[in-house]
């Protein structure tokens, strides 16, 4: 691999029943405080890291599969580990990206950039950093 190739991410889930390898780098990271987000992450806000869904490769195990609505009205197929739970990553139908969740790799992202979405519902006593990218829902570039 040339040094020009970043290599992949590679992440998976709590027990290690699921792993998985992404092959290119993210379009862009958000930090989401929407209430699925907020809840599916236990914590103040989810971090999704957008990829090119052909990017993702499971090189473990088998993800099981739910869909739910988001905030947004949205229905999107999200893929969790059948042993532990963790939640590994969720794409909308017809996305040519998806989701991965932030605290499923094993070198998490870097938030110096991160898009924060769903700003008019983050808690109480989040500081968003000075000059971050906000939305007060989410973009309409997906």
């Amino acid at each position: 691999m040339s040094a020009s190739s970043p290599a992949p991410s590679v992440g998976g889930c709590q027990c290690g029943a699921v792993r998985f390898a992404v092959a290119e780098p993210p379009c862009i990271v958000y930090v989401c405080h929407c209430r699925k987000c907020r809840k599916q992450s236990a914590s103040a806000f989810g971090i999704s890291v957008i990829v090119p869904r052909a990017a993702l490769q499971v090189t473990q195990g088998t993800p099981a599969h739910w869909s739910c609505a988001g905030d947004s009205g949205r229905i999107f197929d999200s893929a969790f580990c059948p042993t532990c739970g963790t939640r590994l990553w969720h794409a909308g139908e017809g996305n040519a990206t998806i989701s991965i969740k932030g605290g499923s790799l094993d070198e998490p992202p870097t938030l110096e950039d991160a898009v924060h979405i769903w700003v008019s519902r983050k808690l109480p006593g989040v500081i968003i950093p000075d000059g971050a990218r906000q939305f007060p829902e989410e973009p309409d570039d997906d």
